[in-house]
């Protein structure tokens, strides 16, 4: 059996390659690809895509969809896996459960519409300073199956950032003894370093967004009511986005 000096020492190890695998990688990549769109000019010029084509032709752009999907969450399912005991699943340690799903729907519902008014209004306003990025929701063609993707992709985009930056991230930072209100800091920065792409509107509003979200889950222990109401308002952005003010 490890010590727990030993174990703690695995746990920053195990962090570390969770966040290169998945979130942490993407906040590189936003905060570079937000150099070079400054390098080029204005950031109110700029043009941040969510949601493009993956190929020419109909079915293979579908199965490049459903693959990008797919493997997406495998981050997710190798936190699970990392969190599982003997005594207790995964989904149980993050709260990824259906105990009580009409209370977690409820709360969803509410966190969305709490979260929904000042994302709109915080990109008009980023829009007007020139410091957001125009964001395009979806670029796809106008096919059958493009509005089931587009929720796939939502629940996709609420499942890993969740369940690895909340749920995850907060587990394994109270294991090794942080105080819990820098692990939400260092949760929310980490949400909101990868929007960076978008500007920096985003990247405050999504910092925002995770010192609420990461302080109702030191309270409750549950990632569901997080993933309904993330995936609700990315179901609403990508579906209506150009009527939402986003493309």
């Amino acid at each position: 059996m490890r010590s727990v000096p030993a174990l703690r020492r695995r746990w920053r190890v195990e962090i570390l390659i969770v966040l290169a695998l998945s979130l942490g990688q993407a906040g590189v990549r936003a905060l570079v690809n937000l150099i070079d769109v400054l390098s080029q000019g204005p950031l109110s010029q700029a043009t941040a895509q969510l949601n493009v084509p993956k190929g020419n032709r109909e079915y293979f752009d579908l199965t490049y969809q459903l693959l990008d999907n797919f493997f997406a969450l495998m981050p997710v399912v190798l936190v699970l896996y990392l969190l599982w005991k003997p005594t207790r699943s995964g989904f149980q340690a993050v709260g990824l459960t259906l105990v009580r799903p009409w209370r977690d729907l409820l709360w969803g519902l509410g966190l969305m519409v709490l979260v929904g008014a000042p994302t709109l209004g915080l990109y008009a306003v980023g829009r007007s300073l020139g410091v957001t990025a125009q964001i395009v929701t979806s670029s796809l063609h106008d096919y059958w199956w493009t509005i089931p993707i587009l929720v796939i992709s939502a629940v996709r985009n609420a499942l890993v950032e969740e369940v690895i930056v909340v749920g995850y991230l907060l587990n394994r930072l109270n294991q090794l003894g942080w105080r819990p209100w820098m692990s939400i800091v260092v949760s929310a920065l980490i949400r909101g370093s990868y929007h960076l792409y978008q500007g920096f509107g985003p990247f405050v509003g999504n910092f925002v967004m995770g010192l609420l979200f990461g302080w109702l889950y030191t309270r409750t222990k549950r990632v569901m009511p997080l993933v309904i109401a993330h995936s609700l308002l990315d179901i609403a952005a990508f579906s209506f986005g150009s009527q939402l003010g986003f493309g």
